[in-house]
């Protein structure tokens, strides 16, 4: 559904143009300043839940099955978001609900609807540029057939594989914070192609904005020290950040 929406003509995407100041719609990054490096990529950005935070403008009518396609998928999402949140918790053999409790209920999610065009310099182009994602986890569905996510591990770039029918999920830096540095929210970023088209779809996965984001006690002790303040809103800076080229989490190392 991504391909055909995607596949329309310019003039059917813009009729979901997003605004100047709002990160729901179609088209590109939100520009910040006149230095930002923009990404090779088009997107539609949408708000799923809660519920009230949709904009169904933005929610197209084309493909005709698109919005109750997305709201399966996301709901279904949800029920995978609160599995691997407990298994998170578990493996710290922390409380089970602890990650899930700050997640909310009905946690807040975003989809973001990626497009790569082909392009003939991809030695100088990034469709998506370095960054770890300010989410407590993301679910990726990849193209595919073709590659482009890659991960820096001790200074090199490794290359996301395929996997077939596989969701990716990517640690954020919200679950950083939380876990005191156990988890670790790895930078990526998305190269082009120089003849191929890519797309993918990406869950944000984002606890409520006014749940205070820190390490969990139990997490703190002398030999472990706390290595991160209390956050609230984190969402709020990550974005200008971002497109500063910089890690927002940084701003949250004590």
């Amino acid at each position: 559904m991504t391909k055909q929406f995607f596949a329309l003509p310019v003039e059917e995407k813009q009729k979901y143009l997003r605004q100047v100041n709002d990160i729901q719609g179609y088209g590109n990054d939100m520009v910040f300043s006149e230095q930002q490096t923009l990404d090779w990529s088009d997107r539609l950005y949408l708000s799923v839940y809660p519920e009230e935070h949709r904009k169904l403008k933005f929610w197209p009518q084309n493909p005709k099955s698109f919005s109750e396609t997305l709201d399966q998928y996301t709901m279904k999402l949800q029920v995978v978001t609160k599995t691997v949140l407990e298994a998170m918790a578990r493996s710290l053999n922390l409380d089970v609900n602890c990650f899930r409790d700050l997640y909310g209920e009905q946690g807040k999610m975003d989809v973001r609807f990626n497009f790569y065009p082909p392009c003939s310099r991809p030695d100088v182009v990034l469709g998506v540029k370095p960054h770890a994602d300010g989410t407590i986890i993301t679910l990726l569905l990849q193209d595919k057939q073709v590659e482009g996510l890659q991960f820096l591990k001790d200074d090199q770039w490794f290359r996301a594989p395929i996997v077939p029918e596989a969701l990716l999920i990517n640690v954020g830096d919200q679950a950083e914070i939380l876990s005191n540095g156990i988890f670790k929210s790895p930078v990526h970023r998305v190269v082009t192609n120089p003849d191929k088209e890519r797309i993918s779809s990406a869950a944000f996965c984002i606890p409520e904005s006014d749940k205070d984001i820190e390490p969990f006690e139990s997490l703190v002790n002398e030999s472990t020290p706390r290595l991160y303040k209390k956050v609230k809103n984190y969402v709020g800076i990550y974005f200008e950040y971002y497109q500063q080229g910089r890690r927002p989490i940084e701003a949250a190392k004590i």
